[in-house]
Protein backbone atom coordinates (compact mmCIF):
# COMPACT_ATOMS: atom_id res chain seq x y z
CA UNK A 1 0.00 0.00 0.00
CA UNK A 2 2.82 2.46 0.93
CA UNK A 3 5.06 1.59 -2.32
CA UNK A 4 1.97 2.31 -4.16
CA UNK A 5 1.22 5.82 -2.75
CA UNK A 6 4.70 6.34 -3.12
CA UNK A 7 4.33 5.86 -7.03
CA UNK A 8 1.75 7.88 -7.22
CA UNK A 9 3.16 10.27 -5.33
CA UNK A 10 5.96 10.63 -7.48
CA UNK A 11 4.45 9.74 -10.36
CA UNK A 12 1.93 13.16 -9.42
CA UNK A 13 5.41 15.13 -8.86
CA UNK A 14 6.64 14.49 -12.03
CA UNK A 15 3.77 15.62 -13.97
CA UNK A 16 3.82 19.16 -12.13
CA UNK A 17 7.32 19.38 -13.16
CA UNK A 18 7.64 18.77 -16.41
CA UNK A 19 4.30 20.86 -16.77
CA UNK A 20 6.22 24.09 -14.89
CA UNK A 21 8.59 23.15 -18.01
CA UNK A 22 6.97 22.65 -20.33
CA UNK A 23 4.75 26.54 -19.65
CA UNK A 24 8.53 27.61 -18.98
CA UNK A 25 9.49 26.31 -22.52
CA UNK A 26 6.21 27.28 -24.20
CA UNK A 27 6.10 30.83 -23.12
CA UNK A 28 6.62 33.12 -25.93
CA UNK A 29 9.24 36.11 -25.69
CA UNK A 30 8.10 39.25 -26.65
CA UNK A 31 9.36 39.82 -30.35
CA UNK A 32 12.05 43.07 -29.89
CA UNK A 33 10.02 45.57 -31.47
CA UNK A 34 7.29 45.04 -28.80
CA UNK A 35 10.21 45.01 -25.81
CA UNK A 36 12.15 48.53 -27.31
CA UNK A 37 8.87 50.43 -27.81
CA UNK A 38 8.71 53.39 -26.13
CA UNK A 39 11.53 52.23 -23.54
CA UNK A 40 14.66 54.96 -22.20
CA UNK A 41 17.89 54.35 -23.31
CA UNK A 42 21.21 56.00 -22.75
CA UNK A 43 24.19 55.80 -25.16
CA UNK A 44 27.48 57.94 -25.09
CA UNK A 45 29.59 58.11 -27.30
CA UNK A 46 26.79 58.35 -29.66
CA UNK A 47 28.36 60.60 -32.26
CA UNK A 48 30.27 58.78 -34.56
CA UNK A 49 31.33 54.82 -35.04
CA UNK A 50 29.39 52.10 -33.20
CA UNK A 51 27.50 54.30 -31.03
CA UNK A 52 26.02 56.41 -33.59
CA UNK A 53 25.13 52.97 -34.87
CA UNK A 54 23.55 51.62 -31.83
CA UNK A 55 21.45 54.90 -31.41
CA UNK A 56 20.17 54.53 -34.64
CA UNK A 57 19.29 50.44 -33.87
CA UNK A 58 17.77 51.48 -31.09
CA UNK A 59 15.26 54.87 -32.95
CA UNK A 60 14.39 51.76 -35.08
CA UNK A 61 13.23 49.89 -32.33
CA UNK A 62 11.32 52.87 -31.37
CA UNK A 63 13.09 53.14 -28.25
CA UNK A 64 13.54 56.79 -26.61
CA UNK A 65 17.33 57.66 -27.03
CA UNK A 66 19.24 59.90 -25.36
CA UNK A 67 22.29 60.35 -27.52
CA UNK A 68 25.32 61.65 -25.55
CA UNK A 69 28.71 63.47 -26.83
CA UNK A 70 31.69 65.73 -26.22
CA UNK A 71 29.78 68.48 -28.54
CA UNK A 72 25.55 68.45 -29.75
CA UNK A 73 27.45 69.68 -33.60
CA UNK A 74 28.64 65.96 -33.67
CA UNK A 75 25.56 64.19 -32.37
CA UNK A 76 23.11 62.32 -34.92
CA UNK A 77 20.50 65.36 -36.02
CA UNK A 78 17.36 62.79 -35.62
CA UNK A 79 16.48 64.75 -32.34
CA UNK A 80 13.11 65.11 -31.72
CA UNK A 81 10.06 62.76 -29.46
CA UNK A 82 12.38 59.67 -29.63
CA UNK A 83 15.82 61.04 -29.12
CA UNK A 84 17.38 64.00 -26.81
CA UNK A 85 20.82 65.06 -27.73
CA UNK A 86 22.97 66.28 -24.70
CA UNK A 87 26.36 67.33 -24.42
CA UNK A 88 28.71 66.18 -21.89
CA UNK A 89 32.30 65.01 -21.51
CA UNK A 90 32.22 61.59 -20.32
CA UNK A 91 35.93 61.96 -19.22
CA UNK A 92 34.29 65.05 -16.19
CA UNK A 93 33.44 63.09 -13.01
CA UNK A 94 31.03 65.59 -12.19
CA UNK A 95 29.47 66.87 -14.97
CA UNK A 96 29.37 62.94 -16.17
CA UNK A 97 26.88 62.13 -12.68
CA UNK A 98 24.95 65.18 -12.98
CA UNK A 99 24.12 65.30 -16.36
CA UNK A 100 23.07 61.40 -16.91
CA UNK A 101 20.92 61.97 -13.09
CA UNK A 102 18.90 64.87 -14.72
CA UNK A 103 18.02 62.46 -17.64
CA UNK A 104 15.77 60.05 -14.74
CA UNK A 105 14.98 56.57 -15.03
CA UNK A 106 16.11 54.50 -18.05
CA UNK A 107 15.88 51.03 -18.97
CA UNK A 108 19.20 50.74 -19.95
CA UNK A 109 22.55 52.49 -20.97
CA UNK A 110 25.50 51.83 -23.36
CA UNK A 111 28.73 53.07 -22.11
CA UNK A 112 29.84 53.42 -25.52
CA UNK A 113 32.17 56.29 -25.12
CA UNK A 114 36.10 55.52 -25.03
CA UNK A 115 39.27 57.27 -26.67
CA UNK A 116 42.52 56.07 -27.64
CA UNK A 117 46.37 57.56 -27.15
CA UNK A 118 48.69 55.68 -29.13
CA UNK A 119 52.03 55.81 -27.50
CA UNK A 120 54.58 54.01 -26.98
CA UNK A 121 55.63 52.97 -23.34
CA UNK A 122 58.74 54.58 -22.84
CA UNK A 123 56.98 57.66 -24.52
CA UNK A 124 53.72 57.68 -22.73
CA UNK A 125 52.69 60.81 -21.46
CA UNK A 126 50.73 62.00 -18.58
CA UNK A 127 47.67 63.48 -20.49
CA UNK A 128 47.32 60.27 -22.86
CA UNK A 129 47.54 57.94 -19.76
CA UNK A 130 44.93 60.56 -17.94
CA UNK A 131 42.75 60.79 -21.05
CA UNK A 132 42.12 57.52 -21.20
CA UNK A 133 41.44 56.12 -18.01
CA UNK A 134 39.31 58.97 -17.42
CA UNK A 135 36.83 58.48 -20.32
CA UNK A 136 37.47 54.67 -20.69
CA UNK A 137 37.37 53.69 -16.80
CA UNK A 138 36.34 56.39 -14.53
CA UNK A 139 33.50 57.98 -16.66
CA UNK A 140 31.83 54.15 -16.90
CA UNK A 141 31.86 54.21 -13.13
CA UNK A 142 30.32 57.44 -12.87
CA UNK A 143 27.76 57.27 -15.80
CA UNK A 144 26.62 54.01 -14.33
CA UNK A 145 26.18 55.30 -10.81
CA UNK A 146 23.32 57.64 -11.84
CA UNK A 147 22.07 55.83 -14.18
CA UNK A 148 21.91 52.85 -11.91
CA UNK A 149 20.73 55.01 -8.86
CA UNK A 150 17.69 56.31 -11.25
CA UNK A 151 16.78 52.48 -12.26
CA UNK A 152 16.72 51.47 -8.77
CA UNK A 153 14.44 54.39 -7.64
CA UNK A 154 12.08 53.08 -9.85
CA UNK A 155 12.30 49.73 -9.35
CA UNK A 156 13.44 49.18 -13.06
CA UNK A 157 15.25 45.90 -14.12
CA UNK A 158 17.72 47.73 -16.33
CA UNK A 159 20.64 46.69 -18.21
CA UNK A 160 23.92 48.53 -18.56
CA UNK A 161 26.32 47.37 -21.71
CA UNK A 162 30.02 48.39 -21.54
CA UNK A 163 31.81 48.55 -24.56
CA UNK A 164 35.14 46.88 -23.89
CA UNK A 165 37.74 45.20 -25.92
CA UNK A 166 39.65 42.03 -27.03
CA UNK A 167 42.67 44.16 -26.08
CA UNK A 168 41.78 43.99 -22.64
CA UNK A 169 43.32 40.50 -22.24
CA UNK A 170 45.53 40.59 -25.30
CA UNK A 171 48.28 43.56 -24.95
CA UNK A 172 49.23 45.46 -28.31
CA UNK A 173 52.79 47.70 -29.29
CA UNK A 174 52.27 51.65 -28.38
CA UNK A 175 48.03 51.01 -26.58
CA UNK A 176 49.43 50.79 -23.05
CA UNK A 177 46.97 53.09 -21.56
CA UNK A 178 44.25 51.46 -23.91
CA UNK A 179 44.96 48.16 -22.99
CA UNK A 180 44.66 49.05 -19.02
CA UNK A 181 41.55 51.09 -18.89
CA UNK A 182 39.75 47.87 -21.35
CA UNK A 183 41.37 45.63 -18.91
CA UNK A 184 40.02 47.58 -15.80
CA UNK A 185 36.61 47.89 -17.76
CA UNK A 186 36.51 44.31 -16.88
CA UNK A 187 36.91 44.13 -13.24
CA UNK A 188 34.40 47.11 -13.10
CA UNK A 189 32.10 44.97 -14.89
CA UNK A 190 32.36 42.27 -12.93
CA UNK A 191 32.05 44.29 -10.34
CA UNK A 192 28.85 46.29 -11.00
CA UNK A 193 27.76 42.66 -11.90
CA UNK A 194 28.02 41.29 -8.56
CA UNK A 195 26.53 44.29 -6.69
CA UNK A 196 23.83 45.47 -8.96
CA UNK A 197 22.41 42.22 -10.04
CA UNK A 198 20.59 41.87 -6.59
CA UNK A 199 18.89 44.77 -6.90
CA UNK A 200 17.71 43.73 -10.40
CA UNK A 201 20.41 45.30 -12.96
CA UNK A 202 22.59 43.25 -15.16
CA UNK A 203 25.98 44.52 -16.27
CA UNK A 204 27.82 43.05 -19.40
CA UNK A 205 30.87 43.68 -21.79
CA UNK A 206 30.87 43.95 -25.61
CA UNK A 207 34.49 42.91 -26.28
CA UNK A 208 35.26 43.26 -29.93
CA UNK A 209 38.27 42.95 -32.21
CA UNK A 210 39.14 45.60 -34.54
CA UNK A 211 35.79 47.43 -35.72
CA UNK A 212 36.02 49.19 -38.61
CA UNK A 213 34.25 52.23 -37.97
CA UNK A 214 35.47 55.05 -40.46
CA UNK A 215 38.35 55.90 -37.76
CA UNK A 216 39.14 52.13 -37.40
CA UNK A 217 39.96 51.70 -41.08
CA UNK A 218 42.06 54.45 -41.19
CA UNK A 219 43.90 53.12 -38.23
CA UNK A 220 44.15 49.65 -39.14
CA UNK A 221 44.71 50.25 -43.01
CA UNK A 222 48.78 48.99 -42.58
CA UNK A 223 48.67 45.79 -43.57
CA UNK A 224 52.14 45.42 -41.05
CA UNK A 225 49.88 46.23 -38.68
CA UNK A 226 46.33 44.85 -39.08
CA UNK A 227 47.91 41.62 -40.52
CA UNK A 228 48.83 39.78 -37.08
CA UNK A 229 45.61 40.16 -35.68
CA UNK A 230 43.73 38.89 -38.91
CA UNK A 231 45.82 36.37 -39.16
CA UNK A 232 44.15 34.64 -35.88
CA UNK A 233 40.95 35.62 -36.61
CA UNK A 234 39.20 31.97 -37.99
CA UNK A 235 36.18 33.99 -40.08
CA UNK A 236 38.61 35.91 -41.64
CA UNK A 237 37.49 39.35 -41.25
CA UNK A 238 37.34 42.56 -38.83
CA UNK A 239 33.96 43.49 -37.06
CA UNK A 240 31.32 46.09 -38.45
CA UNK A 241 30.05 48.01 -36.48
CA UNK A 242 26.45 46.12 -37.09
CA UNK A 243 28.16 43.25 -35.52
CA UNK A 244 28.49 45.25 -32.07
CA UNK A 245 24.91 46.96 -32.00
CA UNK A 246 23.54 43.35 -32.54
CA UNK A 247 25.44 41.90 -29.26
CA UNK A 248 24.31 45.52 -27.87
CA UNK A 249 20.59 44.90 -28.39
CA UNK A 250 21.07 41.45 -27.23
CA UNK A 251 22.38 42.37 -24.14
CA UNK A 252 19.66 45.26 -23.75
CA UNK A 253 16.51 43.14 -24.67
CA UNK A 254 14.61 40.31 -22.40
CA UNK A 255 16.04 37.91 -24.34
CA UNK A 256 19.24 38.42 -22.04
CA UNK A 257 17.89 38.05 -18.66
CA UNK A 258 19.71 35.39 -17.03
CA UNK A 259 23.25 36.91 -18.46
CA UNK A 260 25.27 39.20 -16.01
CA UNK A 261 28.87 39.70 -15.67
CA UNK A 262 29.69 38.70 -19.01
CA UNK A 263 32.55 39.46 -21.57
CA UNK A 264 30.92 39.06 -24.90
CA UNK A 265 33.80 38.47 -27.49
CA UNK A 266 32.88 39.36 -30.83
CA UNK A 267 36.01 38.67 -32.10
CA UNK A 268 35.19 35.90 -34.95
CA UNK A 269 37.38 33.87 -32.70
CA UNK A 270 40.04 35.65 -32.05
CA UNK A 271 39.97 35.39 -28.22
CA UNK A 272 40.04 31.31 -29.20
CA UNK A 273 42.65 30.81 -31.25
Amino acid sequence: MFRSIYKLSTHLNNRCVMGTLSRGIAEKRPSMEKYFKDKRFIVTGASSGMGRVITGRLLGLDAHVFAIGKDTESLPCKAGRKMTNISVDIGDWDSTYCKILEIGPVHGLVNNAGVANIEPFLEMTKHGWDDTLNVNSRGIVRASQAAAKNMISEKIKGSIVNISSTISERAVPDHVSYCASKGALNQITRTMAIELGPLGIRTNNVNPTVVLTTMGKIAWSDPKKSGPIMNRIPLGRFAEPNDIADAVIFLLSDYSTMINGLNLYVDGGYMAS
